[in-house]
């Protein structure tokens, strides 16, 4: 992994740049925050003299990967074929599920921003598959993967699952955790200048397997 000075890079090269995103800043400027990851981005390739392009974003409080573009021609490249990228998360969930399911709904929002599933065909398909890695009598820890990037989705499934993050405070309950441990651990797609094949992965965080090291 390369290091700038704030960056953790994961991959870069002249068309495209990784980087992961710690949980709690935004990935694009926000009013309710003072730093975001865009910026700092946009910070150490200037000093390159190279652009960035947003290509997806996360929730603030979601950690993970986060992949940006140097050019308007590959963001628009990766945009279009999103929905083809293999997706990954880490999730800590309160309670147990099955060992592996699959939650398919519409999802819609509220006028004060609140995303809910709802079988309004009007509203956003989304589709979450999980398998559970670990579990005990307090947690769960899964494996997350999504066919559709809608907001708040994950968030949204794992409610719906009676399974909240923990750590959500939009969706999940008062657990006293100040961090939601939901994180965006793999991306794999094909690069869309080189055509190599990219396979971005992450270990499961530490703080996710001591949880179960403390509740066993």
């Amino acid at each position: 992994m390369k290091k700038s000075e704030k960056l953790k890079i994961l991959f870069e090269d002249k068309h495209l740049i990784i980087v992961y995103k710690k949980s709690g800043i935004p990935t694009i400027r926000s009013d309710n925050y003072k730093n975001n990851l865009y910026s700092e981005v946009y910070d150490y390739l200037h000093k390159k003299n190279q652009r960035v392009f947003v290509v997806h974003r996360l929730d603030a409080d979601t950690s993970g990967i986060v992949v940006f573009a140097k050019s308007e021609k590959v963001k628009e490249n990766l945009q279009t074929n999103w929905d083809n990228v293999l997706r990954e998360y880490y999730a800590v969930v309160h309670g147990n599920t099955k060992s592996s399911g699959v939650i398919e709904s519409y999802l819609k929002e509220t006028k004060t921003l609140l995303t809910y599933s709802t079988n309004d065909k009007s509203g956003k398909y989304a589709k979450t598959s999980y398998e559970t890695i670990k579990q005990n009598k307090q947690y769960s820890l899964l494996k997350i993967n999504i066919e559709t990037g809608r907001k708040n989705q994950i968030r949204v499934h794992m409610k719906d699952n009676k399974t909240p993050i923990v750590g959500d405070r939009k969706y999940g309950i008062k657990d006293g955790y100040r961090n939601m441990l939901l994180e965006a651990s793999r991306v794999f797609f094909v690069h869309p200048i080189t055509r190599e094949r990219l396979d971005i992965k992450l270990d499961i965080p530490e703080l996710y397997l001591k949880i179960f090291e403390k509740t066993s």
